[in-house]
């Protein structure tokens, strides 16, 4: 039995993905889950952002993605696709990481999960040395005796909790305000919309587990 699991954060830059290269183009931040390897050896790839006619066109003249169908509500789009270009997050997948976040923005897709032990994380290191622009950013024990992130925590996105942690760090809660939402939003590198969006959505998700699902 495996006595140790790891929680790892991986980032990755120049990934030659569809998901990731339409984020650089459009602007948005997309919220995906891990791709599905099938026989064909295409990739399925689910995946949800803040509607956005751009990125939904960037996506449908790409050569690289066919059956692309899209859903709308509450101000979001979900998207599910075939990829003939498989993204990088596969080939860590492949070599043992378990993706529970994945997250791609401005063309850096931003990884985080967990391994069973020294030996598998070895094996994902090993497939990251094997593609460009992969970098391990954090690596920590995961035990019940740990002190929990609170992304985990408080099953929050790492973009949540980076968001919401740097406008507690700027004031942005203090009473008055100590800073705006734009000045958090350049700190952050993204748009003011997207910086509000991922602030009320980390509030929310904070405030269900808090006071209930009502």
């Amino acid at each position: 039995m495996i006595e140790e699991c790891l929680a790892v954060e991986f980032r990755v830059r120049n990934d030659g993905c569809p998901l990731a290269e339409a984020t650089r183009e459009s602007g948005v931040t997309v919220d995906a889950r891990p791709p599905q390897r099938r026989s064909d050896g295409y990739d399925l790839l689910q995946f949800s952002a803040p509607e956005s006619d751009e990125l939904t066109e960037v996506l449908d003249e790409d050569d690289r993605i066919s059956y692309l169908y899209v859903s709308r509500s509450d101000g979001r789009s979900r998207y599910r696709c075939l990829s003939k270009r498989p993204c990088v997050v596969r080939e860590l997948i492949d070599g043992g990481l378990i993706v529970e976040t994945l997250e791609y923005r401005d063309g850096v897709a931003l990884i985080f999960g967990a391994v069973v032990g020294r030996e598998v994380l070895n094996g994902v290191m090993a497939a990251a040395g094997e593609t460009v622009g992969v970098r391990l950013e954090r690596v920590y024990p995961m035990r019940a005796d740990a002190n929990e992130p609170p992304s985990q925590r408080w099953d929050l996105t790492p973009a949540q909790e980076e968001c919401i942690r740097t406008a507690l760090e700027m004031g942005y809660f203090s009473i008055p305000r100590g800073t705006s939402s734009q000045a958090v939003a350049d700190e952050l590198g993204i748009s003011k919309s997207a910086f509000l969006e991922r602030l009320r959505r980390g509030e929310a998700a904070l405030f269900r587990q808090l006071f209930g699902s009502r």
